[in-house]
C-alpha cells in the first residue's frame, strides 16, 4: 500500500513540474508553469516604490508623471497596493488604490483632488486608460493565477533565454482582452515579453520588461516595463526605483481614507 502511495505521488511530481516535459496537457502544464512562478512570488510582505512613467503619442510627443508606490500582500488574496502621484502639478495628488482578488472582479477607486472626491472604477471600465497611459486598469493589479486559464505553447529562447511561452485567457467578465501570450523565463521565472490581444483577438499591444533586479535574495523585479500600442502607435515606458521591502504596512494603510490623505 505504501509503495502505490509513493509511486502515485511521484507520477504527481512529474505530471505538474513545468520543467519535466511530461505535462498531461498543455493545459495543465500552462496552469502548472503559472502556480510555479505565482509561489515564487510570494512571501515580499510589502514594498515602497517610486515610478516615472513616460507617455508618449503618436507624433512621439513625450510627457512625464512621476508616482510613489505601496503594496502590501494579503493572505489568502490578491495585493493592496497604492499609486501616488507627486508631479507634475496638474496630476499632484491623483491617487489610485487597488484591491486584488483571487476571484471576481478588483476594487479600484481612483481620488481626483481637483474634485475632491473618490471615485470607484466600475467593472465594466477595467479595460480603460489608466491616467492616459497605454496600461488598463486591469494590467496594473497583481495579475493572481485564479483570474486566467492557461495554455502552454512552446519552449523558446528569447532575449537569450531559455523560455515558457503560454497563453492565458482571463476568466473574469469586461476583461478587454480575448488572451495573453507570456514569454516567462525558466531560470528565474521572470516575465520577459507578454502579448496582449483585443475582444476581436487581434494583436492591440506589447509589454516588454528588462532590467531586472533580484531583491531579499530570492524576488526578480523589473527595472523597465514599455507597453507599447499597435493599433494607436502610442506607448508608455515605467522605470522603477528604490525599493524598499518590510516597511511594516498594514491593511489600514490601503483604504479610501488613505486616498484622501495619501502623500
Amino acid at each position: 500500500m505504501k509503495l502505490i502511495v509513493i509511486i502515485s505521488t511521484l507520477l504527481s511530481l512529474i505530471i505538474f513540474n513545468p520543467n519535466s516535459g511530461f505535462s498531461e496537457s498543455s493545459e495543465e502544464k500552462g496552469l502548472a508553469i503559472a502556480q510555479e512562478d505565482d509561489k515564487r512570488d510570494n512571501g515580499f510582505n510589502d514594498f515602497t516604490a517610486s515610478m516615472i512613467m513616460i507617455l508618449k503619442n503618436r507624433q512621439g510627443e513625450e510627457s512625464l508623471r512621476y508616482i510613489k508606490n505601496k503594496t502590501l500582500e494579503v493572505e489568502n488574496d490578491g495585493d493592496k497596493s497604492l499609486s501616488i502621484f507627486e508631479r507634475p502639478r496638474d496630476v499632484k495628488g491623483t491617487a489610485l488604490l487597488n484591491f486584488t482578488h483571487k476571484t471576481g472582479t478588483d476594487d479600484q477607486w481612483l481620488y481626483l483632488p481637483a474634485l475632491k472626491r473618490v471615485k470607484r472604477i466600475s467593472y465594466a471600465n477595467k479595460s480603460g486608460s489608466f491616467m492616459g497611459s497605454e496600461f488598463a486598469f486591469e494590467d496594473i493589479t497583481s495579475q493572481e493565477v485564479e483570474k486566467y486559464t492557461y495554455k502552454w505553447v512552446r519552449d523558446e529562447e528569447y532575449q537569450s533565454e531559455k523560455c515558457f511561452v503560454f497563453e492565458r485567457y482571463p476568466a473574469y467578465k469586461n476583461s478587454g482582452y480575448t488572451r495573453q501570450v507570456v514569454w516567462l523565463d525558466k531560470k528565474n521565472y521572470k516575465v520577459l515579453q507578454i502579448e496582449f490581444y483585443d475582444r476581436k483577438n487581434t494583436s492591440l499591444k506589447t509589454l516588454t520588461q528588462s532590467n531586472f533586479k533580484q531583491y531579499l535574495g530570492k524576488f526578480w523585479y523589473p527595472g523597465t516595463m514599455y507597453m507599447e500600442n499597435h493599433q494607436t502607435g502610442k506607448s508608455t515606458l515605467i522605470t522603477w526605483e528604490n525599493y524598499k521591502f518590510n516597511n511594516g504596512l498594514r491593511e489600514n494603510d490601503f483604504n479610501k481614507n488613505s486616498l484622501k490623505r495619501a502623500r
